[in-house]
């Protein structure tokens, strides 16, 4: 990392990139096959464009409801496990230190500095910083990989 600058990374292209192949493929197959369906049973040249469209609208319907309620309950499980995070540091504070201390040694730090970093992050913000970062350090990647929110609701349905 560089200092003085901030480092980018292209870790928050994977919610949207993800979603917009699924809405892709799902879209490709789903349309083709009832296009298909369609066209061997005997479908007129009229029935085949409009199934088809159908199909499409009622898919893309149906892939912006399945991604609103994912993106949601995600959302929703990250919070409760956030306010779970500070409920165990407000009842069992010195606990939390050293689990937090432990993770900083399991990625490889020396005891002494591991308990230093966990020092010094309770020192900037208690119940804000600390679960958070605890989270993090326990799931890095469900943190970092589903974000933003914002952008996954609209990828699958428009590509689709």
């Amino acid at each position: 990392m560089r200092f003085g600058s901030q480092e980018i990374h292209h870790t928050e292209r994977f919610a949207w990139l993800r979603a917009a192949v699924l809405g892709a493929n799902d879209g490709i197959l789903s349309t083709s096959s009832l296009v298909l369906g369609v066209a061997t049973t005997q479908g007129t040249h009229h029935n085949i464009p409009v199934a088809g469209t159908a199909g499409l609208v009622a898919k893309a319907m149906s892939m912006a409801g399945g991604e609103y309620v994912s993106v949601h309950s995600q959302s929703d499980t990250e919070k409760a496990e956030l306010a779970r995070e500070r409920t165990e540091l407000k009842a069992d504070s010195r606990g939390e230190h050293k689990e937090l201390a432990g993770i900083y040694v399991g990625r490889g730090l020396d005891p002494a500095l591991a308990k230093q970093v966990a020092q010094q992050l309770v020192a900037h913000d208690e119940l804000v910083l600390v679960p958070e970062m605890n989270l993090v350090s326990q799931v890095p990647l469900v943190h970092v990989l589903c974000r933003p929110h914002w952008l996954q609701r609209p990828v699958s349905p428009l590509v689709y």
